[in-house]
């Protein structure tokens, strides 16, 4: 063999030697990259989303004054913060939005009785399981002779919190039940109470929870049968620092038994401890509180975009007058709930931006109201008679003077109603923003709900609440319009 070739092996060689060690270099360096737990070190915050409505694991109460998330996996996630050296932040939030909540950034873990299904680990990872839980499924005592077994309930109205095991379990196991998927547990408690389905899928700890406050309802006899009845924490994919260190921590809850000291400790919390009012009259008036900060900010604001935005769209300037016209008909042509979601999850996914949610919610109020105040706008415009503007002109006045001290207050004069109709919906609008986790009126009414068992009268409160407000505003604008018509 030539000592050419011999070079050529030798380099062939180590230049394989080479490529594998960077090869397992690079495998290592990933390990050991964990975006979210460098995140949260640099942040000094630990971002916990979960659903506050789902006792006996998380709810919360007023303590002294001040209100508290309370439950098994609010301790589980006050020692997880503890551990890592961190402080605890808690993202309240509804069940069927925490995924996408872990996976746009808006929170680093989801403690609130996961199980880690198939589904769900195709999307996120999952933690050692910390405890296991049987489905059951609840139903009327009077219905006791009518269902004697789960599969009783097949080809029956049969309740589930949407997107959860409960939900896969009955479309799995009763196929031919009308399934009926809610967002939250106390709205399915009042469909089973009214007749709107016969049983309701449910957690066992959560169902007994609720049994003691509602002795109309019972347990179905039988359970699930299902492999998966473990309890876990989920985070983001690729996150082998955090997921190590959970895991430590959970192993450590599980060596010690803290499980049942949690379970009791949340089980004094869901007592009754005084009268409705004193217990949540502070929810209330937090929400109240909220509902007309946003509302007045989101209406002011909005009026200012949408008299701008009627300008553009009477523009001459034709790319003004397009971008105007874009904006309008796409903002009207859909949901606010869904402007809601891209405002919450896209500051977050697409500009990086970490916006609470009471501005994410402020700023779709905005958007939204906006687009139709624009429209209202250049309506009363138009209505002024064309020869104001020319008279405006004819006297020297330019046409900002003109608009400013002839137009708008005509138009004003004349949109005025309309307007009014605009900041009522508004103010009933607002309640969508609860689903991300606005403290507002709507979104305590939930809160208490989940806290009290009591799924009706904390609706009937939040009714009156918006109906006072509204009613108070059209009062005030009835008394504004008849003001300016004394000029008539």
């Amino acid at each position: 063999m030539t000592t050419s070739r011999i070079y050529t092996k030798i380099m062939s060689v180590i230049l394989m030697l080479l490529l594998i060690v960077s090869s397992l270099t690079s495998q290592a360096l990933g390990k050991e990259t964990d975006k979210t737990w460098e995140d949260i070190k640099k942040r000094g915050v630990l971002r916990v989303g979960l659903s506050a409505d789902y006792a006996p694991y998380e709810f919360e109460k007023q303590i002294n004054g001040k209100r508290e998330y309370v439950g098994i996996d609010i301790e589980v996630a006050k020692r997880i913060a503890k551990d890592l050296g961190v402080e605890l932040q808690i993202v309240n939030m509804q069940f069927d939005t925490l995924l996408g909540a872990l996976k746009t950034g808006k929170v680093d873990l989801l403690i609130s009785a996961l199980t880690p299904t198939a589904e769900r680990k195709k999307e996120v990872d999952f933690s050692i399981d910390y405890m296991e839980v049987p489905q059951k499924m609840i139903m009327k005592k009077k219905d006791k002779d009518t269902f004697k077994d789960i599969k009783d309930f097949n080809g029956k109205k049969v309740g589930a919190q949407k997107q959860s095991t409960q939900e896969e379990l009955v479309k799995n196991e009763l196929p031919d039940s009308d399934l009926q998927a809610l967002a939250r547990v106390p709205e399915l408690i009042l469909s089973l109470k009214t007749g709107k389905i016969d049983g309701l899928a449910i957690e066992g700890p959560v169902a007994e929870a609720y049994l003691m406050k509602n002795p109309e309802l019972t347990f179905a006899p039988g359970e699930f049968d299902t492999k998966d009845k473990g309890t876990a924490i989920a985070m983001p994919k690729s996150s082998p620092i955090l997921m190590a260190k959970v895991n430590t921590v959970l192993k450590d809850i599980m060596d010690k038994g803290l499980i049942d000291q949690y379970k009791e400790k949340a089980g004094k919390a869901m007592l009754d401890d005084g009268s409705f009012l004193a217990k949540y009259g502070g929810f209330l008036a937090t929400g109240l509180k909220n509902t007309i900060i946003v509302s007045i900010i989101g209406v002011l604001a909005g009026a200012i975009l949408g008299g701008l935005i009627a300008l553009m769209k009477l523009s001459p300037f034709i790319p003004l007058k397009w971008l105007a016209v874009v904006y309008i008909e796409f903002i009207r042509g859909t949901p606010l709930l869904v402007q809601v979601f891209l405002v919450f999850f896209g500051t977050t996914a697409v500009l990086g931006l970490d916006i609470s949610a009471l501005v994410c919610g402020i700023i779709a109020l905005i958007i939204n109201s906006a687009a139709y105040i624009a429209e209202i706008i250049r309506a009363g415009i138009n209505a002024v008679d064309k020869g104001q503007m020319e008279a405006a002109r004819s006297l020297g006045l330019n046409y900002k003077q003109s608009m400013k001290a002839v137009i708008m207050p005509q138009a004003i004069k004349n949109i005025l109603p309309a307007l009014g109709n605009e900041f009522v919906t508004v103010i009933k609008e607002s309640s969508i923003v609860s689903i991300i986790g606005v403290s507002e009126i709507m979104y305590n009414a939930q809160v208490i709900q989940g806290a009290s068992f009591d799924p009706f009268t904390p609706l009937i409160i939040a009714a009156l609440f918006y109906f006072v407000l509204t009613f108070t505003l059209s009062r005030l604008l009835a008394y504004i319009e008849g003001r300016m018509s004394v000029s008539d």
